[in-house]
């Protein structure tokens, strides 16, 4: 058996203030045919659950071009097309092939494209012919359009918010995909829009027992996989929303009706789902109070792996006019100040301006009395599902008892080892201050005793009633009421 792999991945926050470019593929992970490492990245999960498989059958595997970008705002024309255009020359190369394995995210959008992973997808159709099977694995925070169902033949979305199953769900996708190249099964695809768009955090109830409720269902009575998009609410366009995707084999009839019976269960969850989000004095009154820390204080809003600069002050400020010590606050995004730390030197005590760069939801930079505290060049998060994530020259400094990470590529706190690394002691601080929105729990939900969602400004804000939407489908709740 032939099988081709490849990926090209981002989220695309419309509203976000830096465009995505190929600078910021080549800075989070762009790999050339046949050059991905010996270790699974976030998006390359079908690529190492066919290695995986392969190995042990004797396939022929042909490795593309693997490319991820952290999230930001649109990805810009010359990068997008360089980069299908890359991915569909790997493949034209491999032809023929059995199977196209695809690690995608499922909310990228370029200037010219509202719709990437349907583009993208809809080229592959083209160039690999109607009897190859593709299949592609999509980060639940898509916008899963009838473009992307339509010219795949399996989409396989992660389970897990923290996405802690990227493996789990690549080899899920691989089975599926080859079992339908020999002609074991045939997959047929539901979809249900809620009409809704949620924030679904599989680590509490009661989404943990919905993911639980649709691995129960999966590999009997003929359905073969259940998907739930939980939508990216930061992209402006037509297919954003939560959706529920099934397939069975064989069945449309019992894949509808599956997929509606699932997506009734959701829209009835929806206010369940909520999360409460206190403002910053409310969430800092609540931190402080807590008998027992530390308190984990989760600022989404700044999150980037959402598409914020994450190098926003306002909640550092607040820390700061009110006094609050014994606390870490990481990672903020500051190149200039992580170099003036470096020629500074540990243990050099300076004024520094930090944060406060990119736009006014950055908030106004802050000129504060820095310690040096430590110095790493080039570390390595551990990140999703154990993946290393480069955070580039890092430097914890400290501003009356606030210890905080500076880095130089942008990402969001992931790993507790993102401080541990430069040496702050995260078990022995009142408050832990992560830039993230969700996918700090796996990790730092072990060394926490109690989590807060603060509701900060950012451009991942989730006051959705501010954003200045024109074309996603209206009604949505929670913008708007549910439709009768």
């Amino acid at each position: 058996m032939r099988v081709f792999s490849a990926s090209l991945a981002t989220e695309t926050n419309t509203f976000g203030p830096m465009p995505t470019g190929l600078a910021s593929f080549r800075d989070r992970g762009y790999f050339p045919a046949g050059q991905h490492p010996d270790t699974l990245t976030l998006f390359s999960g079908p690529l190492w659950a066919a290695r995986l498989r392969g190995k042990e059958a004797g396939w022929t595997l042909i490795e593309g071009m693997v490319a991820a970008a952290q999230p930001s705002g649109i990805t810009t024309r010359l990068a997008y097309e360089s980069l299908r255009d890359e991915l569909l020359r790997d493949l034209k190369a491999a032809l023929p092939v059995d199977v196209v394995l695809l690690g995608l995210h499922g909310a990228m959008v370029a200037d010219g494209y509202d719709d990437c992973e349907g583009d993208l997808l809809q080229r592959v159709r083209a160039l690999a012919g109607p009897d190859t099977v593709i299949g592609a694995e999509l980060d639940p925070h898509c916008h899963l359009t009838p473009e992307m169902v339509e010219h795949a033949d399996v989409l396989i979305t992660f389970k897990e918010y923290p996405h802690t199953d990227v493996l789990e769900r690549g080899l899920e996708l691989v089975d599926l995909c080859v079992a339908t190249a020999q002609k074991k099964i045939r997959p047929v695809a539901a979809v249900v829009d809620t009409g809704l768009i949620l924030t679904v955090h599989t680590s509490r109830e009661p989404a943990r027992g919905f993911v639980q409720r649709m691995q129960s269902l999966e590999g009997k009575d003929r359905v073969l996989s259940i998907s739930l998009a939980h939508g990216f609410s930061w992209g402006d366009v037509p297919g954003m929303g939560t959706k529920m995707l099934v397939y069975t084999d064989g069945h449309a009839a019992q894949a509808q009706a599956l997929a509606r019976q699932l997506a009734d269960e959701v829209i009835g969850m929806r206010d369940a789902l909520a999360v409460n989000y206190p403002d910053i004095d409310a969430a800092l009154d609540e931190a402080m109070a807590f008998q027992g820390g530390p308190v984990v204080m989760a600022d989404g809003a700044d999150n980037a792996g959402g598409g914020a600069a994450s190098d926003s002050t306002f909640v550092l400020q607040r820390m700061v006019d009110r006094r609050i010590t014994n606390a870490a606050l990481g990672p903020l995004w500051d190149p200039i100040a992580v170099r003036i730390a470096f020629d500074a030197g540990e243990g050099a005590r300076l004024r520094m301006r930090i944060g406060g760069k990119i736009s006014p939801l950055s908030g106004q930079p802050l000129d504060l009395d820095c310690t040096v505290k430590a110095l790493k060049p080039g570390l390595v998060m551990t990140g999703l599902a154990g993946t290393p994530t480069p955070m580039g020259d890092c430097a914890l400094v400290e501003v009356a008892g606030i210890e905080i990470v500076l880095i130089t590529l942008r990402n969001q706190a992931m790993g507790t080892d993102l401080f541990t690394q430069l040496g702050c002691d995260l078990a022995a601080r009142q408050l832990i201050v992560v830039k993230s929105s969700q996918h700090f729990y796996a990790s730092f939900s072990k060394v926490g005793k109690h989590v807060i969602y603060v509701a900060a400004p950012g451009s991942v804000t989730l006051d959705l009633s501010t954003l200045p939407y024109q074309k996603i489908q209206r009604p949505k709740w929670p913008m708007d009421a549910l439709a009768a």
